[in-house]
């Protein structure tokens, strides 16, 4: 699914401001990535725990008290100011030249790190802040060392760059009494902000038998369990990719169209696998980057996953187009469809994982293997339904029929029409 806009900051009026409470003024801090890594490095005598987030995070919810001026006392390390009427916060750079120390107790804080159910307690090794953009890599481990060997230059703050736009490395260490074999990962942050709970949480796990990705989504109030078991990670993956699919209204209701227009199970059947075919091979090659990188790309594909949507609600209320085309030929146009959805479903698994992470293709495969689950799922019900409207009688089910497709094609007209002017837009 191609989400509409997930970071949308609500502006209110001055006056609104100085009688709202601490909580609603937090809102008005953005959160422009909504990320976080953490790499797991198993130690003789512990764990080093390196971790990357958004700085609105750390200190969203510290905002103090609304002063005589209207405004909030500003949370640490930042500052607040009006602009065009909206609050906005900014990194106070005065205060990180000073001393990171304060920054590295609420990040050390945040984090809870739990063996055999008792809580470890951490020690700050190194703190670095970065301008959105600016940040080193971090996708494995040894990316993950080397962002902590630079020296920390505060040069490109200067600007007065909003907290939103601010990225926090954190090295952790927890020290054992000998090698850890399983422990229990959350976070006690709560910051108040826009879509904090669709926050990316993704724990790449370093030990000598392997290394491991675990995925968890929201604010990680639940413990993330990690133990040596590949099949832990693979599992997570497939969840992911279940919800993706059941989430993302574009393809639902591909499917329920495809299961309308089927007329016997076994058509229903080739079709189905036709468009895994294909999916699961743009999954893939969109993934590893084998597609065009212009601004236009995404938008264009988000339009022609729309128009598939048009495409196979007219064949389910017309069966002429099929009869006249052959079954094999329509399983070959849902096979090329399926390529198109494929690229959208790589998309998304971008967002939770990286091309040079480690077990690249365990976690492929799985999030491949929870789509096509979620789809099932998806035929299964729409299946069932159909057929219990269809009890009812011949007219029943063709009035059905025709009034699904209708509303997924109207749907999917307007999806047209709005990524359309995407597509112009970043030409």
């Amino acid at each position: 699914m191609f989400p509409l806009s997930r970071n949308i900051v609500r502006p209110f009026l001055i006056v609104v401001l100085s009688l709202l409470c601490v909580t609603t003024a937090s809102a008005h801090f953005k959160l422009n990535l909504n990320v976080r890594i953490l790499h797991v490095e198993h130690l003789a005598d512990g764990l080093n725990v390196y971790m990357r987030l958004p700085m609105p995070y750390l200190v969203a919810h510290l905002l103090g008290k609304i002063n005589e001026d209207g405004l909030p006392a500003p949370a640490p390390y930042t500052g607040n100011r009006l602009e065009q009427g909206k609050l906005v916060h900014t990194v106070d750079v005065a205060q990180l030249r000073q001393s990171t120390d304060g920054l590295a107790l609420l990040a050390r804080q945040g984090i809870d790190l739990s063996i055999d159910g008792k809580i470890v307690k951490a020690t700050v090794e190194r703190i670095n802040i970065y301008r959105n953009g600016t940040q080193p890599d971090f996708a494995t481990l040894d990316d993950a060392r080397q962002a902590f060997q630079g020296i920390q230059s505060f040069d490109e703050f200067e600007q007065g760059i909003y907290v939103g736009d601010t990225t926090v490395d954190v090295l952790l260490r927890y020290t054992t009494d000998g090698a850890v074999y399983q422990y229990a990962l959350s976070s006690n942050l709560n910051p108040g902000l826009p879509d904090q709970d669709e926050t990316a949480n993704l724990v790449l796990d370093y030990s000598p038998s392997g290394v491991q990705v675990f995925r968890a989504r929201g604010l990680l109030h639940e413990p993330v369990v990690v133990t040596r078991s590949v099949l832990d990670a693979v599992v997570t993956f497939i969840k992911e990719g279940v919800i993706h699919i059941l989430e993302g209204l574009d393809h639902v209701l591909f499917v329920i169209c495809l299961v309308l227009g089927a007329m016997h199970l076994k058509p229903l059947l080739w079709r189905v696998t036709g468009f895994t075919i294909g999916h699961s091979i743009t999954l893939s090659l969109g993934f590893f980057g084998f597609v065009p990188g212009g601004a236009w790309f995404v938008p264009a594909v988000e339009t022609g996953i729309a128009l598939s949507i048009i495409y196979v609600a007219v064949v389910a209320v017309v069966p002429g187009l099929q009869q006249k085309k052959g079954e094999w030929a329509v399983v070959g146009v849902t096979g090329l469809i399926g390529l198109l959805h494929g690229l959208g479903f790589s998309f998304v698994l971008q967002n939770i994982l990286q091309v040079t992470s480690p077990n690249i293709w365990q976690s492929l495969v799985a999030f491949n293997i929870g789509v096509e689950l979620g789809q099932l799922m998806i035929v299964v019900l729409a299946g069932f339904a159909f057929y219990l409207v269809g009890l009812l009688g011949e007219r029943a089910a063709k009035i059905n029929r025709y009034l699904v497709a209708s509303v997924c094609a109207l749907i999917a007209l307007y999806w047209v029409i709005e990524r359309g002017g995407n597509i112009l837009a970043n030409l």
